[in-house]
């Protein structure tokens, strides 16, 4: 074999070996993604119209998550979330929307304390998603519900199961569980 036939077979066996290295990164980068969002991964594709553009946004999404500074709660701050939580479920029969609001708010708090910037719904719904991507979804309905019932067009039953899909973060949330 010649010596140009030689430095040609390496360059196109170099090109493929770079190739394969940058599509099996790729496709580990996407197994992450998807692993760390969940559903989440599919709602973003499917919103930004293109993989490309969905795991940029996400990938964003994970280096703000690991700016934010958050923390544990104490065992007693816990206990006092929970007991609110209770407070706040046992007053749903007399005022179920404004059980629905408290819990929303209940929430809200959560959130803050344990680190997570709670300005805006947008911002809240983006941070939450690096590390509870699987509940954010019931998030978003128990939202959907509140928002609705400030206007009063939602009925009990939704609103009972706005409680429910509020309860579903917010234990997480309390845990200090992931929903990967």
């Amino acid at each position: 074999m010649s010596t140009n036939s030689l430095i040609a077979v390496i360059v196109v066996a170099a090109v493929v070996v770079l190739a394969l290295t940058a599509l099996l990164w790729t496709l580990a980068r996407r197994r992450h993604l998807r692993e760390q969002f969940g559903p989440e991964y599919e709602r973003t594709v499917e919103e930004r119209g293109d993989k490309r553009s969905a795991e940029r946004d996400l990938r964003a999404r994970e280096e703000r998550h690991d700016q934010l500074d958050i923390k544990e709660l104490s065992p007693e701050r816990r206990h006092q979330y929970a007991d609110e939580w209770t407070r706040v479920q046992q007053q749903f029969v007399d005022r179920p929307e404004g059980s629905v609001a408290q819990a929303d708010e209940l929430l809200t708090r959560l959130m803050g304390e344990r680190g997570y910037p709670t300005e805006g719904y947008d911002g809240q719904l983006r941070d939450l998603s690096v590390e509870h991507g699987r509940t954010l979804e019931e998030y978003r309905a128990a939202h959907a519900v509140k928002v609705r019932s400030g206007a009063g067009e939602a009925t009990t039953e939704e609103l009972r199961g706005a409680m429910v899909h509020y309860r579903a973060l917010f234990e997480e949330l309390l845990s200090d569980q992931r929903s990967r």
